[in-house]
């Protein structure tokens, strides 16, 4: 169900910031959900100004293009798979491009919430664990917010790439 690449890693740089990491990664898939659309709803302006530049948007037609000719339950199906690093087509899409390019799919699929995109059910109310790990994240400066943002979308999506064992880990040392 979970992609063989370890993720996980964290790559946010400072202990406050791994700290909204854990907490997100502490909440289950429909609250991460909801979080990326309350967090981009909240701070769209402040947060997104660096994923369409950093963007290569040719990279990611199906999630793009195609993603939004389906139906909102197959939309909140192919979200749900890429969260959970389930083995799916879309979900391989998206495992397969780099964090800025995985941070701008949130953004264009935030912006065309309501319209090409599933929306958030009109009666839903954000619990406190979401409310909680979208305060910590407000709290954090620009370059906070980033290293969040790219460590949480990052750890999403499929890919069976196997990272190169380090030195460390394989006790030889390069050689041509």
């Amino acid at each position: 169900m979970t992609a063989s690449y370890d993720k996980k890693t964290p790559q946010a740089l400072s202990n406050e910031t791994q700290k909204v990491v854990e907490a997100f990664n502490g909440l289950d898939t429909d609250a991460k959900l909801a979080w990326l659309y309350f967090a981009y709803e909240k701070m769209g302006d402040s947060i997104t100004p660096a994923a369409p530049s950093a963007a290569d948007l040719e990279l990611a037609p199906v999630l793009l293009s195609d993603y939004y000719k389906l139906s909102d339950d197959e939309q909140i199906t192919i979200m749900r798979q890429i969260v959970n690093r389930e083995d799916s087509e879309y979900s391989r899409a998206y495992g397969a491009i780099k964090e800025n390019n995985q941070l701008f799919v949130w953004f264009a699929w935030a912006q065309n919430m309501g319209d090409q995109v599933v929306d958030i059910p009109e009666n839903y109310k954000a619990t406190d664990a979401v409310n909680n790990v979208l305060s910590q994240i407000e709290e954090l400066d620009f370059e906070g917010q980033m290293s969040v943002l790219r460590t949480i979308v990052g750890q999403m999506g499929y890919s069976d790439v196997k990272p190169i064992e380090s030195q460390a880990e394989t006790g030889k040392t390069p050689s041509l």
